[in-house]
């Protein structure tokens, strides 16, 4: 008996799909012969991410057709929190993801100690200056609130570290499913992973969330990963192949599996919720680091053009 996620891949000719290997193939021969080799690859140089020339947004989508993610690279430094939002409106990106530490305008302000207006971050890893290990965001939100793409923006970098590191997630389903179709298998299973639910004060914060690790958008086809490498406040499933997946796949990540760059200010990320994680860094008091991170809902648009320029620039 098929599950309705082998259904509903199998319905598009999916290379998703465990059972489609013709269809695998050819794509992981294209996937394979196009990958980045260094993070240089990824970077777009543009004047203002607030309003991308043609060229400068066509160089984005392409790098984010072929990678899932792209780095662009301007001299605007100035704290602009609406940076990120106009920037992703451009490539199609609508649906902001707000979060209890985000302000209103659903923009997450990233420095060691605080969320929104310096609101405290609870001890939560992003706000400190520790280092994070391989993670998709929003890996503990439910499906209807899935994490598809983000922008990270860098106004001040840390006076040392702090560096990033980036994975295609489609290349780490390659690789799994290279070494072994059974373990992808298994983390497409819809009961994989199970983030427990996290208390707080006055009860439940959030509930427990459970769901795979890979997954196939039943809209577009697109391949969906859900993720994270930390050993606490996760439950894996307790069989076998899950088991031999997780740690299969936690030693190729943490291998030379991953680009890694360090952001400058006026530098960005835009991905489509890519793996990725952060080395520790130590601050200049004077200077702290501070990122800017939006999350959205939708994936970059390849096709966006520049009507998502106008919709901001008349909206």
């Amino acid at each position: 008996m098929t599950t309705v996620l082998e259904r509903q891949a199998l319905a598009t000719r999916s290379p998703f799909h465990p059972g489609d290997e013709a269809a695998y193939r050819g794509w992981r021969d294209r996937k394979l012969s196009q990958r980045p080799r260094s993070a240089a690859d990824l970077i777009v140089d543009v004047a203002d991410p607030r309003a991308l020339t043609a060229g400068e947004l066509a160089a984005l989508q392409d790098r984010c057709a072929r990678f899932n993610m792209a780095v662009y690279r301007s001299a605007q430094q100035a704290a602009d929190p609406a940076l990120p939002r106009r920037l992703g409106q451009q490539l199609g990106l609508h649906r902001l993801d707000a979060n209890w530490l985000a302000d209103d305008d659903g923009i997450s302000r990233i420095a060691v100690g605080g969320g929104s207006d310096g609101a405290e971050g609870g001890g939560l890893i992003p706000y400190t200056d520790r280092a994070i290990r391989w993670h998709t965001d929003g890996y503990y939100q439910p499906s209807a609130r899935r994490i598809r793409a983000m922008i990270l923006h860098c106004v001040q970098p840390a006076a040392a570290g702090g560096d990033n590191a980036l994975i295609d997630h489609e290349l780490a389903y390659i690789a799994l499913r290279d070494a072994s179709p059974r373990w992808v298998q298994s983390l497409m299973a819809p009961d994989a992973m199970t983030i427990p639910a996290r208390e707080g004060a006055g009860g439940v914060v959030r509930p427990a969330q459970t769901g795979p690790v890979f997954s196939v958008d039943p809209v577009d086809g697109s391949l969906h990963m859900r993720y994270t490498a930390r050993t606490r406040s996760i439950e894996w499933k307790d069989d076998p192949a899950t088991r031999k997946a997780v740690a299969w796949l936690a030693q190729w990540m943490d291998g030379d599996a991953g680009l890694s760059l360090r952001l400058g200010p006026g530098m960005g990320i835009v991905a489509n919720n890519v793996l990725h994680a952060r080395s520790a860094f130590s601050d200049d008091p004077a200077a702290p680091r501070l990122l800017y991170r939006a999350r959205y809902l939708d994936r970059v648009d390849a096709a966006a053009g520049l009507a998502g320029e106008a919709t901001w620039r008349d909206g």
